[in-house]
This record gives structure tokens, sequence and C-alpha cells, in this order.
């Protein structure tokens, strides 16, 4: 199929763009997933599928025109051009310009690992955390693989292939008193194969299976978290949950050309204390949301998108790229050959400061200390935010005191951002699943430690 596209590509682009327009694009991808979920100490689900399709799409007067099968022929492709472009001519197209290849090595291919193997990783797993105290009551584990071979060829005479390869690992753990539950959650995964699981420094299955419950049993003996206005140290254990949701999303250039970023119209302008860069970087290599193409083909970038508190720049895409004669970021992204590419993050990050993470503690005399993050919500047209606090603690006279429950962070994205006065020279990361428009993409966060001088902090007390 793969070669089959190649060789008849120029004939069905020349037939989108037979009636105008300013980009045609062929998307091939072939998905290969094995899906391991234990539940109630014994395997819940165990899927594994192929996924191959492919999409075509148009842009013209701005506008993009799509469709996509998986029904994978020349003539049904050549069918899916003249129906989109509605013409059966000739159109002036670019061809054979340049050829890239890509493809993430890994030592331990998933293909190659038998899912006994699998299966074993998520016992062993469920043993540890069951085992870690007898209030954990329930334990989900969630072992997930993906190699994913993608094909673009466009009308600028570009032809880009790319094969990625994930593993992710999410271990919930939820304890009880007998009144009352908490639930505790730790992942880890990105752009690498079950070598993941080999390493000698640490073991990530007992890692990633014993956090999950130690939050857990921490949460039934924490205190209710107090309300107020405080100093909010947030640990590089959390990742970089906030600079995503809270920032990030306002940095993509779609929601920028909308109004419905915080940050239209600001380049230039100074949008956050001068102790904080934020970058997205796909080229990091093992992160989550790392690749050698995006999904239009564009070669992946770091991009400096807050340098020193200054607004440098937005990610884009193709489309909202070409709508003001810019160059793509590398941020096209798409769920599947069934999607439009839009604008996503990939690996978004604080960059590391240089102060001392203990230190920002020590002088920090009553406040709050974020460890993990939980769930939240962001209005991207004014960056409010409001984002639950799964592990916490207070800080009195520079210590960490006692662990807190039912807190959640309640503040606006551009006034957190000026109000950093402490970024670490640590810097920790997370792996999550972003979602947007109804589509989903692996991405990694991150950050140093840093001090909120002031936040508002919703609590039960």
């Amino acid at each position: 199929m793969v070669n089959m596209i190649k060789e008849k590509a120029p004939y069905i682009l020349s037939v989108l763009l037979s009636n105008g327009g300013e980009f045609g694009e062929i998307f091939f991808e072939q998905t290969k997933s094995n899906n391991i979920n234990l539940e109630d100490n014994k395997i819940h689900k165990v899927n594994s599928g192929i996924d191959i399709g492919v999409g075509i799409r148009l842009i013209k007067n701005g506008k993009t025109l799509y469709g996509y099968t998986n029904n994978i022929t020349y003539e049904n492709l050549l069918q899916i051009a003249k129906i989109l472009s509605k013409s059966d001519g000739e159109g002036r197209i670019k061809v054979g310009q340049i050829y890239r290849k890509h493809s993430i090595d890994v030592e331990k291919d998933p293909e190659t690992v038998p899912v006994e193997i699998k299966k074993d990783i998520v016992f062993r797993a469920n043993d540890i955390a069951r085992s870690y105290d007898s209030q954990i009551k329930q334990v989900s584990i969630t072992l997930r693989d993906i190699k994913r071979n993608i094909l673009v060829v466009n009308s600028l005479g570009e032809t880009v292939e790319d094969s990625q390869v994930r593993v992710v690992f999410f271990v919930e753990s939820v304890a009880t008193d007998g009144k009352n539950l908490y639930r505790g959650y730790e992942s880890t995964g990105g752009t690498v194969g079950y070598e993941m699981f080999d390493r000698e420094l640490v073991d990530v299955i007992d890692y990633v299976a014993t956090k999950s419950a130690e939050r857990a049993v921490l949460g039934l003996k924490a205190k209710p978290a107090p309300a107020g206005v405080y100093p909010v140290v947030i640990s590089s254990e959390a990742g970089g949950t906030m600079v995503h949701e809270a920032v990030g999303h306002g940095l993509e250039a779609d929601l920028v050309q909308q109004g419905l970023s915080v940050y239209t119209g600001k380049l230039g302008e100074k949008v956050a204390s001068e102790l904080v860069s934020v970058i997205d970087d796909a080229t990091i290599y093992g992160k989550n949301g790392s690749f050698g193409f995006d999904d239009e083909g564009v070669k992946a970038q770091r991009k400096v998108l807050i340098e020193k508190g200054y607004l440098k720049g937005y990610m884009y895409d193709r489309l909202r790229a070409m709508k003001e004669g810019k160059e793509s970021t590398g941020n096209g992204r798409r769920d599947s050959y069934k999607n439009v590419p839009i604008v996503r993050m990939t690996n978004t990050y604080i960059d590391a400061g240089k102060d001392n993470p203990h230190d920002i503690l020590a002088d920090t005399k009553k406040g709050i200390y974020v460890v993990k993050m939980g769930g939240g919500q962001v209005n991207t047209v004014n960056g409010d935010f409001v984002f639950e606090v799964m592990e916490g603690y207070m800080i009195e006279n520079g210590q960490i005191t006692y662990p807190i429950k039912g807190a959640t962070l309640i503040g606006n994205g551009p006034k957190v951002l000026q109000d950093i006065d402490a970024v670490g020279y640590d810097l920790g990361w997370a792996i999550g699943t972003c979602g947007k428009s109804g589509q989903a993409a692996p991405v990694s966060d991150a950050q140093p430690t840093i001090r909120v001088k002031q936040l508002t902090v919703g609590g039960t007390q």
C-alpha cells in the first residue's frame, strides 16, 4: 500500500488540485496497538488491533475539505480526490522535491515481547500496590504499547515517512479506612520500547505501583486543606500539568487566530516573570510527545514560546501558518487518519532555573506544597483555571509538615506566570493524553520546582 501511494500520489494530488486550491495532501497511517488492563486481581481486558487508513485533504480559500477511507485502492483514493475537488481534471503540483524518513529505534520492540511477559508486568504491579498497605482495596493497571507508521505526500513535492513506538504504564490505587475513599495515581512511559522496564537505577514497576498506593493511603491520613490565599510551591515531581493546561493551549495558533486565547496580539510583550521561559520541544529523546515528523510531514522542532518572560511565538500547523505567511512549527497532529490535523503541543515545559529546590521551601514561611496535580479546567479566553491537588502538604516555617486533601488551585494562567518568584534547577516530567476538539494526542509536560507568591487555594477547612 505504501509503495502504491508513493507511485500514484502525483496523479491523485493533481486531480485533488484540479479545481484550484492552495495545498493538497495524502496521509497514510498504520497503527498496531496492544492494551492490557488489570482490575480486581485479574486481567480485565486484552485488546490488540491494527488500524490502517488514508486521509486526503484539500485546503482551498483557507478552508479545509477532507475525506478518508480504509479501503486503500488507487481507484478509491482517486474518487475521494474527485469528490473533494469537484473535478476530474488535472492541477499543477510539485513532485519529488523532498524525501525524508525517520524512525524511533528501541531496544525491545513491543511486537517481540510475549504477552506472558506483559501480563507479568501488570500482575507484579498489582501485587506491589496491594501489599503496600491493607487499606488498599482496589487497583487498576493499564499497560499499552503502540507502533505507528505514517506516510505524508503533498502537493509541495514532499514525501515523508515516520515510524513511532510508544509504551505507557498506568497504576491507580484506591484506599479506604471503612468510611472514606482516596485515589492515588502514577504513570510513566514515552517513545521507548519494553527496555523501559529494564532500567538498573529505578525499578519502574515498583516505583509506579508503590507511588500510586502511597498517595492513596496518604490521602486517608491527610487533613482537610485550608481555604485562602497562600504562596504555593509546586514540586518538579508534579510535572507540567499547569503549564500545559493554563499556558500551553493559549499559545496554539488556531485558538490565537480565533481570538480564543488570552495571548492573542501579545507577541513581544512581557507575559511572565523574567524567571520564566516556556518551551515546546518534539525532539527530546524518549518523551511521550516526541516524533521525527508531525502528522503533516513537518520536521520536529524545539520552539521557545516565552523567553525570560517575553512572548516570542506561537505553535503552528500548516493551515494556521499559511494564514499568516509563516512556516509550520511542526505542531500539526491528528488522532488518526480519520481526523484533520490541528495545532497540538508535544513536550511542553517551563525551563529549569537557578534556585535550589530546598532553598525555595526553606524560604517559604507558610504555604502549600503541591507534589501531584489532579484534573482541572481552563478557560483559554481569559486564562482562568481550577486544578485539583492529588498530593499536597502544608508548609510551616520553611518545613513540610502535614499532608492535606480536598485542595484546589484557583487562578489565572498569565497572572500565575507573572507571580512566579522562584524557579528551581530540577526538571520533572509527566506523561499524558491531551484532548482537544474531540481528538487525543500523546504528550509530555514538565517544570522545575517553582513558587507562586500568591494563589487562591480552595479547601474544606
